[in-house]
């Protein structure tokens, strides 16, 4: 029992080392002062210092920062009032609109982003920010509305009924029993479709006109001028801002209610 423990533990840091080995390299490397040598010439802060210098990327930034809030705000109402509107159908229903949500899901991102880009050719609307955030919108649905439903299948019915039973009306049972009991999922869904949203590159890909490059789209295109420690750096500050992210949008899911 022993000797399968060890090697249950050690095939598990196998896993961990295979996982996040490339993204700690990647980091290492961001204070690298070698400029296009895989070679250490020291330790320096000069390429994260750089980032701040470079208008383009800011401009990136910018419009990252911007669509993924916008996208989020818009995926988590949508997605709100789908989840509350699922509660209200019959099981048969649910089942179907699941089922639906589920395939944005698991299909190929290159296939929506080319699906995307064609319907909005199709309308003749111009690529730019808003096809982003529409773009961005559709994916982080069924990602806001699973989140939701999740924990609304575990609140109490009783809890709401006995609010009814005090006199609240349904406003005020949503405001002040319901929301309160489903504000954890609600963060984590905004939090997880913030990050989503802030990583994606195919949809943005296919759905970006000019003026709309974010933060994925401008590092793809330095890397095809060679890998250098400023693209790790940024690399490595979005890494830490998707892992925060998820790391935060996990504890207020674990929360209890």
């Amino acid at each position: 029992m022993r000797r399968k423990a060890v090697g249950l533990r050690v095939v598990s840091l196998l896993a961990m080392l295979f996982l996040y080995g490339p993204i700690l390299v990647l980091v290492a490397y961001s204070f690298n002062a070698a400029h296009l040598s895989m070679a250490w010439r020291g330790t320096t802060l000069k390429w994260y210092a750089a980032l701040v210098h470079d208008e383009a990327l800011l401009a990136a930034t910018a419009n990252s920062l911007v669509i993924a809030v916008v996208s989020t705000i818009g995926a988590t109402v949508l997605g709100g009032l789908l989840a509350f509107g699922m509660e209200a159908m019959s099981p048969g229903r649910q089942r179907l609109l699941e089922g639906s949500l589920v395939l944005p899901l698991v299909i190929p991102e290159v296939m929506m982003g080319v699906a995307l880009m064609l319907f909005f050719v199709l309308l003749k609307m111009p690529l730019g920010l808003t096809t982003v955030i529409l773009g961005h919108i559709v994916f982080n649905i069924p990602l806001v509305t699973i989140m939701i439903r999740t924990r609304l299948r575990k609140l109490d019915p009783a809890l709401r009924e006995a609010a009814e039973d005090l006199g609240a009306d349904a406003w005020h049972t949503f405001r002040h029993v319901t929301f309160p009991l489903l504000r954890p999922a609600i963060w984590g869904a905004v939090l997880v479709a913030f990050t989503v949203s802030l990583d994606d590159f195919l949809v943005t890909f296919f759905t970006a006109g000019p003026g709309a490059t974010t933060l994925p789209l401008k590092v793809y295109s330095m890397i095809k001028s060679g890998v250098t420690p400023e693209i790790n750096a940024l690399s490595a500050l979005l890494v830490l801002v998707s892992m925060a992210c998820v790391a935060l949008s996990l504890h207020l899911q674990r929360r209890e209610v």
